[in-house]
C-alpha cells in the first residue's frame, strides 16, 4: 500500500481512505449565476471537489458566488497569472491549481506558496502533456512518461524549497498508456497525494472508456486519492461517471447492476429492462447488487452473489434474492415487482 502524506482541502482529506470524485465547471465565466447553478448540479450529483476557471480578475467574483451556495471544496484553476492565484486565497478558495509549464519565474512561485501557507491552502501542481517546460521536451524530444514525472517532480522541488508541504500532484496526458507509466513512476519518488485523470479524454463514450482503463488501472494499484474523468459533456456526466469506475472496482458503495448480454434463450426485453432497473436504482444508497439476467436456465445460478435479482421467461421473469426463488411475475409487473424488494432490503 503506497504511503501518502495527508493534504487536508476544505473539510476533506486526501489521506487514500477514501478516493474523492470530482468535476469542473464549464461554464463561461463571465455567467455568475450559470457557474452558480451549475456547481448546485454537479453538488447534487455527488461532486466531492469542484473547481472553477480564473482566467481574469472579474472571474474572481466567481468564489464567493459558489461557495455562498455550495459547501464543497473549491479549487481554483490558475494559468499564467500568479497574481490571480494569490486574489483566490485572499477571497477564500480551498485549493490552488498551477500549471508549472506557464506560472513563471522562481519568485511567484515563491510568491503563491507563501499566500496558501499563510492560509493553509493546498496547492495541485498540474503537468500537462501538452505544457511541458521548454528544457525538459528538448530533454526527452517529447511528452514522455519521464518527461511527466521529472517535471511534477521539479514543481514538487520548488514548492518544498519555498517551505511549503501541503502538495498535491497530477500527470495527466490523453494518451492513457503514457498517463498510467507515469503516475506509476511518480507515485514511487513521492508521497504526496495523486489526482487521476486522463486528459482531453474525448466525448462520454470513448472518454469513458479510456478515463475507466486509465484510473481504473492506477486505483487497482493502490494510486491515485482523487480522480477526475474528463468528458466533452456535461460535467454532471463526469461526476455520475467517476462514481461508476469506482462502484467496478468496489470502492465504493450503491447499487451495482449485473446483467447479461442476452443470448437466443431471451423472451422478454431484457435490454430495455435492465435500462429501466439501472435508471431507477440511481438515487437508491444502499451497498448491494441487483441482478438482471436474460433466464431462468442458469440466470438466478450464475446470479447467485446478487442481493436481489430477476430472471427472464417466456414474456414473464421470476424474481430471486441470492439463490431462493421469490415469484413468478409478467414481464410488465417486473420491474415494479422488484424494486419493492430492493426498498425492503
Amino acid at each position: 500500500m503506497r504511503k501518502v502524506t495527508p493534504v487536508k482541502i476544505g473539510n476533506l482529506v486526501l489521506d487514500g481512505k477514501h478516493i474523492y470524485v470530482q468535476s469542473m465547471l464549464n461554464v463561461i465565466s463571465t455567467d455568475i449565476e450559470g457557474n452558480v447553478e451549475q456547481a448546485k448540479r454537479l453538488r447534487a450529483a455527488g461532486c466531492e471537489i469542484l473547481r472553477v476557471s480564473i482566467p481574469d480578475e472579474n472571474a474572481l467574483r466567481l468564489i464567493p458566488a459558489i461557495k455562498n451556495e455550495v459547501d464543497i471544496p473549491l479549487v481554483a484553476d490558475i494559468h499564467f497569472d500568479y497574481r490571480l492565484a494569490i486574489r483566490s486565497a485572499e477571497m477564500g478558495i480551498d485549493k490552488i491549481r498551477i500549471n508549472p509549464g506557464n506560472i513563471g519565474s522562481e519568485d511567484r512561485v515563491r510568491a503563491v506558496a507563501d499566500e496558501c501557507r499563510k492560509r493553509h491552502i493546498p496547492i495541485r501542481i498540474g503537468v500537462n502533456s501538452g505544457s511541458l517546460e521548454k528544457e525538459i521536451l528538448e530533454k526527452y524530444k517529447s511528452p514522455t512518461a519521464e518527461a511527466l514525472c521529472e517535471s511534477g517532480l521539479k514543481e514538487i522541488k520548488a514548492l518544498e524549497d519555498c517551505g511549503f508541504e501541503d502538495i498535491v500532484i497530477s500527470l495527466k496526458s490523453s494518451d492513457v498508456k503514457r498517463m498510467i507509466e507515469a503516475y506509476r513512476l511518480i507515485s514511487e519518488r513521492t508521497s504526496h497525494p495523486l489526482h487521476l485523470g486522463v486528459t482531453e479524454a474525448g466525448t462520454y463514450k470513448m472518454g469513458l472508456i479510456k478515463s475507466a482503463i486509465g484510473i481504473g488501472s492506477l486505483l487497482s494499484d493502490g494510486i491515485g486519492e482523487t480522480v477526475r474523468v474528463s468528458l466533452t459533456d456535461d460535467p454532471v456526466k463526469e461526476v455520475e461517471a467517476g462514481y461508476d469506475v469506482l462502484r467496478a472496482l468496489g470502492m465504493t458503495g450503491g447499487v451495482k447492476i449485473v446483467s447479461c448480454p442476452t443470448c437466443g434463450r431471451t423472451k422478454i426485453d431484457l435490454i430495455g429492462l435492465a435500462n429501466k432497473v439501472e435508471n431507477a436504482c440511481k438515487g437508491i444508497n444502499k451497498d448491494i447488487t441487483v441482478a438482471v439476467m436474460g433466464c431462468v436456465v442458469n440466470g438466478p445460478g450464475e446470479a447467485r452473489e446478487a442481493d436481489i435479482g430477476l430472471a427472464g421467461g417466456d414474456g414473464c421473469a421470476v424474481i430471486f434474492k441470492k439463490d431462493k426463488i421469490l415469484g413468478k411475475v409478467s414481464e410488465d409487473e417486473a420491474l415494479g415487482v422488484l424494486m419493492k424488494e430492493i426498498e425492503k432490503l
